[in-house]
């Protein structure tokens, strides 16, 4: 086909100097665009790469700060010596240890003592059994310096050894914390390169381009940099709690949501080159374009996300403003650095499938048009069938383990973890793990007593004393994290008046009591923001109530699925108490967007005259592909998460990955496309859409255009 002529499309007319699309413009702005950046992350890269070392992981980093156990850590740290750091050697042969194997035990464990400062000799303790040896080892040699706890725990490990059917593990919460902190600090790098990997796989396939692929990945990149960089400025400035957790979350949304923009720019952008001569023009009605849609998109996940400023768990709290800050960054670079890299790269980027001026696109028959025509055939049978499918995934909610103990917290099973089992098939009698409680020194006597005749008490030691504070070591009849220790806590909470109670197990006890609150705080307001924003937006109390309906419909299907394969696929022991908040702010959040663009090309249909079932049909052929693009990339990045050796990340990754997948591809497509059918022009109540015989003026519906454009794929 030849070029179009001026007069058939009159946006290619030469425009006069000085026009946003004048020559010298044309020229100067994208270089001043990539200069800006390329200074930009001159300045970030160096305070990107120091992230890492502000995040914390520490239980008491995660907890809130008026929880029981945060009291108790927090006091310990002001007696002498500091936190305590507290391992157990555990020695186990199988029919029984040999008089070697004590000689063994005894040298080993003289080498510690003399090697460090210890607060009781390591005494061993033998099982009734006589196949396992337990050494307690108690220091406050690294007080509150976490790198000297972990350089302790690895100099014990190097100092024991079995060998000849004598095996030896080191456990406690002390080397539990060290084997987590390593998995921890493995997070970043392996996160970064698997989402590369995949995000550049996807696009490749994407785009069917040797080259394309590089300006998006480029420029999600620079977002990454940046965005790392102003949350270690968050740090300084607002001692803001980011873990290692969020930073990887942080990183997942960046590529995530970055390469969702750069789809719906870079397919809005491909056809405005059909319609302009210069790509500087392309891009900037491309950018007009598809902008509004995108920011409307970017600021209702920012918005969920800043609602978990609300919640009690430090680790929530700060996960609001790192993922927000991440949404805005990819925002912010995708909506000028990589239209600024497209226009001086020009319209041979896009070989070998480049878009000639003045030419049509390929005509192919749409997937989506095929799933328009049968929601447009039986739009209640559809509806009602999805919405059946949905009720009956969620019932697998029926079928979730129950909590993530911290010994199940891992994919992988470190030595802590062995010890810790290995502890709890030798002393069914006694706890290896003490509870702290932490009482006034006057009346330290009384709790002593108390907590001696508690029921569920094995063992009660006196420990430090400072400050007014002293130390009780409280040791439980039953197991770790198991229903009689529990038990046992939550009596001692009750009866010892005026004391703390802490340890690890409290500590379990307390992030569940938090997450309880949060859900309950956190989850109506990011309910009530997304629908604030989506009757501003849309202008229509119906419309909106229908997306955010879908969305909660989604997340309740993907926690089913979750019920249905996590302990009985992957094994999983539990579920991690903050996973139900998390995954209902990304799903709720990420899953309106696609909503968004859906909903904006409805509007933009209705707007131009058509019938709602017209308008309908419209949107879902129109925006069907670019959605499902977005969609495939944004749970692929996500399913990132479930390479890491963390029970929590991997449920995480699942969930919103199939979530996305699930509201991409059946809800958006089928359930929101056959309501918007059946309800016809009721589906923009209040608003003057919904009324018969409301369609605007041409100039109207102009003005009501350029305010609410959609992406057009």
């Amino acid at each position: 086909m030849g070029p179009v002529t001026p007069t058939q499309n009159p946006q290619t007319n030469p425009e006069p100097p000085g026009s946003p699309g004048s020559p010298g413009r044309r020229r100067a702005v994208p270089w001043a665009v990539l200069l800006f950046w390329i200074a930009v992350i001159a300045v970030a890269g160096p305070f990107a790469g120091k992230l890492g070392d502000v995040q914390r992981d520490n239980i008491v980093d995660y907890l809130p700060a008026n929880a029981d156990s945060t009291q108790v850590a927090e006091i310990e740290q002001g007696l002498p010596g500091g936190e305590t750091t507290e391992v157990v050697l555990v020695y186990h042969r199988d029919g029984g240890l040999t008089a070697a194997d004590r000689a063994a035990v005894e040298r080993q464990t003289g080498e510690i003592t003399a090697a460090h400062r210890l607060v009781a000799p390591a005494k061993p303790v033998p099982s009734a059994d006589g196949a396992t040896l337990m050494v307690p080892v108690v220091t406050t040699e690294p007080g509150n310096d976490e790198e000297a706890r972990t350089a302790f725990v690895e100099d014990v490990r190097g100092k024991v050894s079995g060998g000849g059917g004598l095996s030896v593990d080191v456990g406690g919460p002390s080397a539990l914390q060290t084997d987590m902190e390593e998995v921890f600090s493995a997070i970043d790098g392996t996160l970064m390169i698997a989402t590369v990997i995949v995000v550049t796989v996807l696009l490749v396939i994407t785009y069917r381009s040797p080259f394309l692929w590089l300006v998006p990945l480029f420029a999600v990149g620079v977002a990454a940099i940046t965005t790392r960089a102003l949350i270690y400025g968050l740090v300084q400035g607002f001692d803001v709690t980011v873990t290692s957790q969020s930073a990887g979350i942080m990183t997942v949304l960046v590529f995530g949501a970055g390469t969702d923009y750069a789809l719906l720019l870079v397919a809005r952008y491909r056809e405005e080159l059909r319609r302009h001569r210069l790509p500087y023009d392309a891009v900037i009605a491309a950018v007009r374009g598809c902008g509004p849609a995108v920011l409307a998109s970017s600021g209702t996940v920012a918005a969920g996300l800043l609602c978990l400023l609300a919640a009690d768990l430090n680790s929530a709290s700060g996960l609001g403003p790192v993922g927000a800050i991440g949404v805005v960054g990819a925002l912010a670079a995708m909506m000028t650095l990589l239209p600024a890299v497209l226009v001086l790269l020009g319209r041979r980027v896009f070989w070998p499938l480049i878009p000639a001026y003045g030419s049509d696109p390929r005509q192919r028959r749409s997937l989506f048009a095929r799933m328009g025509t049968s929601a447009g055939k039986r739009p209640v049978a559809i509806l009602v069938t999805g919405a059946v499918v949905l009720g009956a995934l969620a019932l697998g909610v029926f079928q979730l383990p129950g909590t993530l103990k911290q010994e199940d917290s891992f994919t992988d099973r470190p030595e802590s973890v062995s010890a810790m089992r290995t502890l709890a098939d030798a002393y069914p009698e006694r706890s290896s793990q003490p509870i702290s409680v932490i009482a006034p020194t006057g009346s330290a006597g009384d709790v002593l007593a108390k907590a001696r005749s508690a029921d569920g008490v094995a063992a009660v030691e006196r420990g430090r004393s400072a400050d007014g504070w002293t130390e009780i070591s409280v040791f439980a009849e039953d197991a770790p994290e198991s229903a009689g220790e529990i038990a046992t806590i939550k009596k001692l909470r009750a009866d010892l008046d005026g004391a703390y109670v802490g340890g690890p197990s409290a500590q379990q006890i307390d992030l569940d009591d938090a997450n309880a609150r949060d859900r309950a705080v956190v989850i109506p307001l990011v309910l009530a923001a997304v629908l604030l924003i989506l009757i501003a937006l849309l202008r229509s109390l119906v419309a909106a109530v229908i997306l955010v309906v879908a969305v909660v419909a989604v997340w309740g299907a993907a926690f089913g699925l979750g019920g249905l394969v996590f302990e009985p696929i992957f094994g999983f022991q539990g579920t991690d108490p903050s996973l139900p908040l998390f995954s209902f702010v990304f799903l709720v959040a990420l899953g309106v967007d696609y909503g968004i663009f859906l909903m904006h090309r409805m509007r933009e249909e209705a707007l131009a005259g058509k019938d709602p079932s017209t308008a309908a049909l419209t949107a879902l052929r129109t925006t069907g592909g670019v959605i499902a693009s977005a969609g495939i990339v944004l749970a692929a990045t996500f399913a990132v998460l479930m390479n890491l050796p963390l029970v929590m990340m991997v449920e995480m990754g699942f969930l919103v990955a199939v979530g996305v997948l699930l509201d991409t591809f059946l809800v958006r497509t089928y359930l929101v496309t056959s309501a918007s059918l059946l309800l016809g022009r009721t589906v923009w109540w209040p608003g003057k859409l919904s009324r018969p015989g409301a369609v605007p003026s041409a100039a109207e519906g102009e003005r009501e255009l350029a305010a609410v454009p959609a992406p057009r794929p």
